[in-house]
């Protein structure tokens, strides 16, 4: 729990630095036979700060709970 804990913490604070985060993806256009027309398209995505912040409590929630012994 100790390492999914600090993952979740880094997450949220990159969330909160960087606001989006773009991929790229290839979108296929036409086929004719062999002949293939494509092009790549770049997709942004936004990051609302909440996610950032729910992202870092729960990775203090995972770090809190998963020092507790259990009986």
């Amino acid at each position: 729990m100790k390492l999914a804990g600090i993952a979740l913490i880094v997450l949220g604070v990159l969330a909160l630095v960087y606001h989006e985060f773009s991929y790229k993806e290839t979108k296929q256009d036409a086929q004719i036979g062999s002949l293939t027309i494509q092009h790549k398209e770049t997709e942004t995505v936004p990051l609302p700060p909440i996610v950032g912040g729910v992202l870092i409590a729960a990775g203090v929630a995972a770090l809190v709970l998963g020092n507790r012994r259990i009986g």
